[in-house]
């Protein structure tokens, strides 16, 4: 723990400090409004307080499409997963305390094992402008380059809307990197897209480095074969499989960008092709394409996916046909022996927020299961477009920025062998009967490039498909204890009050219509 009050590891700690509604500025009035406010309203005072430019790239970046809010965790997450797991990087958070604890409570359930910063604020200190000079002092006291490269700031959503100015934090403090960035819910749809911002940044801070004069080499030293920049986190044993097939062709896998200490940062930026594995790192991909590299999508997943991203990436450096060939009858035939190996069947759909939905699709298909839907809460990119055309072909329904009720409609209507996806969609189709199996967890947390990943899945995948009976007998065990707010076993009848629910909808019918008007004026 950081012996400043400021910073502390147990946002509960402080957590007096953000329980007071900070404000938000309207025609120079200060208005109570929490970081519970609707994101027109977060997104409106955000705009007043002069962050329209950050806002409209983020909207340009990550278009929200049929939902303009998070379906999922809170998206900074997502950011904070990537700072936390680089070497020699402090991270510290600037939020309601609420979000704050959530924020470090998951990270650390995820494995963290570092302190997160904080600095708490109150109305007073954000009207002021102290919170800003508590992040400035706060980073200050931090920027010690014996421990730390780089110190990531991060304003959540009210400070943000607030407009606390991240940007006039000094670029280096001691040789330490200062990075900030805005992580606002009501900009952010996913906690998969928050993984970009931070990683965009921190790129975009590394190429000014390059451009300014000599940098450190990687701790491995520089290779000796040209390199492919993997973009998108995944297994760990996917970017040694992928530079094992990258081997016949001359070519080598190069960082795994989110990176894990700053100086593959460079590393990534000195490779001349990058791969889009996770098609949702935009910003992170104007980076690459500023420093003049290509961006290749897609993946070597299954046989076809393979075939053609070695293809892709060989014409992308220039790499004779026939070397091209030999890489893929290296590794395709291991790929057909594999998936022939383990075959899936079943009728599957499948959604989930982590950007790789449509790999996952591509692979169960060629595995020989049936998915008729695919519903991914990512935007449409041009680095899926290849895995979104294969699976049309196929018959696969796609549904970019997919909401939870597309999902859970998508699986009442199919009734698959199998649905994945995450948890509410999985705890819908238990209800259901059906058997599920969430995303993250256990689709995601295994191998899929090339052979590893040809049969990776069906174990897991044929085991709960196996279990269709044993979700029914459940079912009817629990058959007329209720649903809802009259789940349970009752001795007599739910007391349901119906007349309490209907005042209670005439209010909010009423709070609805105020806000209609007021969008009118």
């Amino acid at each position: 723990m950081m012996d400043d009050p400021r910073h502390i590891t147990d946002p509960a700690e402080g957590a007096d400090h953000g329980r007071e509604e900070a404000p938000i500025f309207s025609d120079g009035e200060a208005q109570p409004v929490g970081c519970h406010a609707g994101t027109s309203e977060m997104e409106q005072a955000a705009r007043m307080a002069g962050q329209s430019e950050i806002l409209d790239q983020y909207a340009a970046d990550y278009p929200t499409g049929p939902h303009d809010k998070p379906q999922s965790m809170c998206p900074a997450f997502g950011s904070l997963r990537v700072g936390l797991r680089m070497r020699r990087v402090a991270t510290v958070l600037s939020g309601s305390a609420c979000c704050v604890y959530g924020l470090t409570f998951v990270s650390h359930f995820y494995g963290a094992r570092r302190s997160v910063g904080y600095v708490p604020f109150n109305s007073e200190t954000l009207v002021t402008g102290k919170l800003f000079e508590d992040i400035r002092e706060s980073v200050h006291e931090l920027a010690d380059p014996d421990r730390f490269d780089a110190i990531v700031v991060t304003n959540l959503c009210v400070p943000t809307a607030s407009g606390v100015p991240l940007r006039l934090l000094p670029d280096e403090i001691n040789g330490v990197r200062i990075v900030g960035i805005d992580v606002p819910g009501f900009g952010i749809p996913t906690h998969a897209e928050a993984k970009d911002v931070l990683a965009g940044a921190m790129l975009n801070y590394a190429r000014a480095e390059v451009q300014a004069g000599p940098v450190q080499a990687p701790v491995g030293g520089k290779s000796d074969r040209p390199t492919v920049a993997l973009l998108g986190e995944m297994f760990p044993a996917d970017p040694m499989i992928i530079g094992g097939m990258l081997a016949p062709m001359g070519l080598a896998a190069g960082p795994v960008v989110p990176c894990r200490e700053w100086r593959e940062l460079y590393a990534a930026l000195d490779c001349g092709v990058v791969a889009a594995i996770h098609p949702f790192y935009t910003s992170a991909v104007r980076e690459f394409q500023a420093a003049g590299r290509t961006v290749v999508g897609s993946a070597p997943v299954g046989r076809d996916g393979t075939a053609d991203w070695l293809a892709a990436i060989g014409a992308a450096y220039g790499v004779k046909p026939d070397l091209i060939a030999a890489a893929q009858n290296a590794f395709l035939p291991a790929i057909d022996a594999a998936l022939g190996a383990a075959p899936i069947k079943g009728t599957i759909t499948l959604s989930g927020y982590e950007g790789s939905e449509l790999l996952v699709a591509r692979l169960l298909i060629e595995s020989g299961a049936q998915v008729p839907y695919v519903g991914t809460a990512c935007a449409k990119s041009p680095w899926s477009a290849a895995d979104a055309e294969w699976l049309a072909a196929r018959g696969v329904k796609v549904k970019f920025r997919a909401s939870l009720e597309d999902d859970c409609a998508a699986m009442e209507a199919v009734r698959p062998d199998l649905a994945i996806g995450t948890t509410p969609v999985v705890q819908k189709a238990k209800e259901l009967g059906l058997p599920a199996l969430y995303f993250t967890n256990l689709i995601s947390a295994r191998p899929l490039m090339g052979p590893a990943g040809a049969g990776s899945l069906a174990q897991v995948i044929n085991a709960a498909i196996g279990n269709k009976d044993r979700m029914a007998h459940m079912k009817a065990f629990f058959e007329g204890v209720g649903h809802g707010d009259t789940a349970g076993v009752w001795e007599g009848s739910p007391n349901l009050r119906p007349d309490f629910r209907a005042a209670h909808q005439k209010k909010l019918d009423k709070q609805a219509r105020a806000a209609k008007a007021a969008e009118m004026i």
